[in-house]
């Protein structure tokens, strides 16, 4: 074999080699490739596709910054007046005509002449109700004890003062509180007015602590006082005496005249109320039991709490307890009580919030007078002034017919009216 033979053998051999690695190569290597070349297709395609949408969560919107004013504490909404005046005479005639046969409520009211319900006025009183200045330390309002859901007194047994300490009876509620014919206010009528009794708790060590010529400063450093002062009374002048008129104004203003039991005169005439069309049988029995003698056979509560505003005559020894020296109230173990308007929403009970439920007081009547000396006739077996606790007898079907019909007194309109809600929360 020549030399050319032999190069022009070795270039065959080489070609053949050549063609049979790239076509063939090992199944390994053939795998491998196939994978790298999947993973790198694949994850082009990751890269290319659309994101998938996701659902849409809106933010959650933050919170109100809250509204202070220059002093740093909270302003009230000024943006709303009330109508108080016309809210007022609003009034059924039930509650207002000198002639209703329900009782003269009209009476009872112990609006003084020098101080009447006038808009601007109790839209400052509102103001001031509500306002934690009139604390020492700037935590307390006569709303902390005087809540409007519950008819205005405070679900606490006893309420809880500017600096922790507990005040010495329950929080009377205010509903119906211009309907008082006495006049004096509190639990013991140790006030004479209303006008004496709400800067009473301002000045109390328990309650708020704080002295009235100091809370008269404080009102003028606000920016918003001295012009709602200026609307109430010509002048920007900041006084007790112009603070306790305004809100005696606020609280007069709360009556409440659209329960259950009024709509039964809407249904009906004013001075023929058609409870049948509104009450269920249950409230009917409690109406009579309410309003009927116990000589025949009802329990009597209208003889102490009456009219149609079911305020108390005056006050009264109620046999709570025999012996009440311990706590005489206004002597001799007398005690006022607030209107029975709204009195399903505002326990506990009684001066001292002993009872937790309707039912509690309606088995004391029922079963737990004492026999206490200045007992209220009333509450006397054959209304004598010496005879024994009366024992009213009621089966559980009528102790729970007279629950029934207190819960009929609640106005649900009144509890969320915003005429009497707070200014500062608007």
């Amino acid at each position: 074999m020549n030399t050319s033979m032999c190069v022009l053998l070795v270039v065959a051999l080489t070609s053949v080699v050549s063609c049979r690695d790239n076509s063939g190569g090992d199944s390994a290597s053939d795998a491998e490739g196939g994978a790298a070349a999947a993973t790198s297709d694949g994850a082009d395609a990751q890269d290319n596709a659309e994101p998938e949408p996701q659902p849409f969560e809106p933010e959650e919107p933050s919170p109100p910054e809250p509204r202070v004013d220059i002093d740093g504490l909270p302003m009230p909404n000024l943006d709303v007046s009330h109508d108080y005046e016309a809210y007022l005479d609003d009034q059924p005639r039930y509650y207002t005509s000198i002639t209703s046969p329900f009782g003269n409520v009209r009476s009872q009211d112990n609006t003084p002449f020098s101080n009447p319900v006038r808009n601007d006025s109790a839209n400052l009183g509102r103001v001031i109700f509500y306002d934690v200045r009139l604390s020492a330390n700037n935590t307390t309002s006569c709303a902390s004890c005087h809540i409007q859901q519950h008819g205005f007194t405070d679900p606490a047994q006893l309420s809880i003062g500017f600096d922790g300490g507990k005040t010495g009876r329950h929080s009377m509620g205010l509903t119906n509180a211009t309907y008082y014919s006495p006049k004096s206010f509190f639990w013991d009528e140790r006030a004479a007015t209303l006008e004496e009794q709400v800067l009473m708790p301002i000045q109390d060590a328990v309650e708020m602590g704080m002295d009235l010529f100091a809370l008269e400063s404080k009102l003028a450093e606000t920016s918003f006082y001295p012009e709602l002062f200026t609307k109430a009374f010509g002048d920007e002048a900041i006084t007790s005496q112009r603070i306790s008129e305004a809100m005696a104004q606020f609280i007069r203003s709360m009556v409440s005249y659209q329960s259950t039991y009024d709509q039964a005169f809407s249904a009906g005439e004013w001075n023929e109320p058609d409870f049948a069309a509104v009450f269920t049988e249950q409230q009917m029995m409690g109406h009579q039991l309410f309003t009927t003698p116990p000589d025949r056979g009802g329990a009597g509560c209208a003889a102490c709490h009456h009219t149609s505003a079911h305020t108390l005559d005056r006050s009264h020894v109620n046999g709570l307890d025999a012996n009440t020296s311990d706590d005489p109230g206004a002597g001799g173990g007398f005690f006022k009580s607030p209107s029975l308007r709204n009195i399903a929403v505002g326990a506990p009970y009684m001066h001292d919030g002993r009872f937790e439920t309707l039912m509690d007081v309606v088995e004391f009547y029922n079963s737990g007078v004492q026999p206490h000396p200045n007992l209220s006739p009333d509450l006397r077996v054959n209304r004598s002034l010496t005879g024994p606790p009366i024992r009213l007898n009621l089966t559980e079907e009528e102790k729970e017919a007279l629950v029934a019909f207190m819960e009929a007194l609640t106005d649900e309109d009144f509890l969320a009216n915003p005429i009497f809600s707070d200014p500062f929360s608007e």
